[in-house]
């Protein structure tokens, strides 16, 4: 099994566009024609006369950063640049942990909301509680602030501390707290058991953490769970936008024991890249639905089109977004970073599923609630202007409904997935057929060779 490899391929959680791959050398460029330079001059012109004569002093860092980002954007939507604060949030966010306070939260009436404070971080030690609303960081009050910049001022350093001021129900004044960040380690993957006999597993991003988290997640569940009373595992990938492309690969292994994950395919031949599994299935081969929807993009497609194309996972729900490219991450100078799409991936089979998505085995509608009917856009990447044409892509396009309900009790697919290992329906696409033939490779085939290298927002 692959494990926990380090690849050099790691990638940004930023929406649906989230995988990258980072290389840090660049690739030597071919010279470009006269005509591209003379262009090039206009540009330089065009440049000087804006910032010299623009009716007000432009800001000449954003002029830059708006004409590549206008260069990059007109090629497909994934492909961006990133300043160097970007460059650092795209970071913590792979990384899976930050110095912060520990709580999830939300804003409600121009305050941030606190939906609760994790277990043994400094919010919950300092008394922080579900329900409070935070009125003043610092002593400046946080209406007028978007609810990623009061994210970000209580973020911070680890040991530096914090005040924060709270409204609380039944409390006749403010309360003031200071808290002292540390760093907080964002779950990548939760967990719990269905009834008595089945794993759920929850897959939330695609971070360092994320392999490791799931490692635990199933190692907990199988102390709790007799083998001879598992009936199986729930793997939930809806709603999941993505993530480190290394750790989809280690995902995919966990329930594998052999055969290839994914392909990534560039724009010359000698830059295929084929990532196999190797033996050690985490599971001990117990059936696994895997649920998806059209918020399961990118990393996420991987995962589910692997376990589906080798007939060890039965997929449930509705298409995915159809976000089957790579981006490369490449530094820049100042810190910033170049995000370029450079391949697209394949699945197991030889399918791209950029544009098209994943198609379930069997296809569970999830129905909208009254105050959403009407209200939710479906969006996949067959919709977003100047996405990269797919080459198994239709007019049907890709994507689908990206709701999940608070409450399990009101998710018809996790019910459908539940039923279909408790043995209360049956569908001709569970379990897999063939399962062993259409995961078998050599028995000594080797993995793939890979190179080392290099959510909502929690304070």
């Amino acid at each position: 099994m692959i494990r926990r490899a380090s690849l050099v391929i790691v990638g940004a959680l930023l929406g649906a566009t989230a995988m990258s791959v980072v290389y840090s050398a660049g690739v030597p460029a071919q010279a470009a024609g006269s005509s591209t330079y003379r262009e090039l001059s206009i540009f330089g012109d065009v440049f000087e006369r804006v910032r010299a004569q623009y009716v007000t002093p432009p800001d000449e860092q954003k002029l830059v950063e708006n004409a590549i980002n206008g260069m990059l954007s007109s090629l497909d939507p994934h492909s961006s640049y990133m300043n160097a604060k970007d460059a650092a949030d795209m970071r913590v966010q792979t990384k899976g942990e930050f110095g912060g306070l520990g709580i999830e939260v939300t804003m409600e009436n121009e305050l941030v909301k606190v939906i609760t404070p994790i277990d043994d971080t400094p919010a919950a030690k300092a008394g922080v509680l579900a329900g409070d609303f935070i009125s003043e960081i610092d002593g400046k009050p946080v209406r007028g602030l978007k609810l990623e910049d009061a994210v970000q001022k209580m973020r911070g350093p680890v040991n530096t501390p914090i005040k924060l001021t709270i409204l609380r129900k039944g409390a006749d004044k403010p309360i003031e707290l200071t808290v002292v960040r540390d760093i907080i380690a964002v779950q990548a993957v939760k967990s719990r058991i269905e009834g008595g006999n089945v794993g759920y597993l929850r897959v939330i991003s695609f971070t360092e953490k994320t392999y490791d988290d799931l490692e635990k997640a199933i190692k907990k569940i199988k102390a709790q769970v007799p083998a001879d009373q598992l009936k199986g595992y729930v793997l939930d990938l809806r709603l999941n936008p993505g993530g480190l492309l290394d750790q989809a690969i280690n995902v995919s292994d966990a329930f594998l024991e052999r055969g290839e994950v994914v392909s990534t395919r560039g724009r010359n031949p000698e830059e295929t890249r084929r990532f196999n599994a190797g033996p050690g299935d985490l599971t001990d081969g117990k059936p696994v639905i895997v649920l998806v929807n059209g918020g399961s993009a990118s990393a996420s497609e991987i995962v589910a089109g692997a376990l589906q194309d080798l007939k060890r996972a039965t997929v449930v729900g509705t298409r995915s977004f159809g976000k089957g490219s790579v981006q490369t991450i490449i530094p820049m100078g100042e810190a910033g970073a170049l995000r370029l799409t450079t391949a697209l991936y394949y699945t197991p089979s030889g399918k791209s599923i950029q544009g098209t998505g994943i198609q379930p085995d069997i296809k569970v509608d999830q129905p909208l609630p009254a105050e959403l009917q009407g209200k939710l856009r479906t969006e996949g990447e067959s919709s977003l202007p100047g996405h990269i044409q797919g080459q198994n892509e239709t007019d049907e396009g890709s994507g689908s409904a990206a709701y999940v309900p608070p409450e399990a009790k009101d998710d018809v697919q996790l019910t459908y997935a539940l039923d279909l290992l408790r043995g209360n329906k049956s569908d001709p696409s569970f379990p897999p057929q063939q399962q062993k033939a259409a995961q078998a490779k050599p028995a000594d085939a080797k993995p793939a060779e890979t190179k080392p290298a290099p959510a909502p927002a929690k304070p």
